[in-house]
């Protein structure tokens, strides 16, 4: 008797790093959309069913134009881009993907330059006079 795919470890994991790869490939390579530039996929998230994939993407430029218009020719793109998914994925389901801006690299960046100018302060704060022991 065959066992569910449910009892086989990490197999989810798999199936949504084997999607991020292919979708990287089908949007760089076969996606003619002209609002669709640049883009990296930082994460995908399938569910246990595989109907769907959350798909977590950023920009090469990151302004809220920008950002909309490159998740608008996502969106409109979805379906040719599940279809060529579907011919690449050997599972019973092709995920219905779903596009989400990550905003994570945006949000670190702003802390690490906050945390910059905090340990930058705080030098020039603690400024010990050399003279004294």
């Amino acid at each position: 008797m065959a066992k569910h795919s449910k009892s086989i470890p990490g197999r989810g994991v798999r199936v949504a790093d084997q999607i991020q790869r292919d979708l990287a490939e089908i949007i760089a390579y076969e996606l003619k959309d002209p609002r669709v530039g640049m883009i990296t996929i930082t994460e995908v998230q399938v569910t246990p069913d595989y109907a769907h994939a959350k798909v977590f993407f950023t920009t090469l430029v990151d302004n809220d134009e920008a950002i909309q218009n490159t998740l608008s020719g996502l969106q409109k793109a979805s379906g040719f881009i599940r279809g060529q998914l579907g011919r690449r994925l050997t599972i019973h389901t092709t995920p219905e993907i779903h596009f989400v801006h990550d905003r994570s690299t945006a949000r670190g960046m702003a802390l690490s330059k906050l945390i910059d100018e905090a340990n930058a302060n705080r030098a020039a704060d603690f400024d010990p006079d050399p003279n004294q022991k």
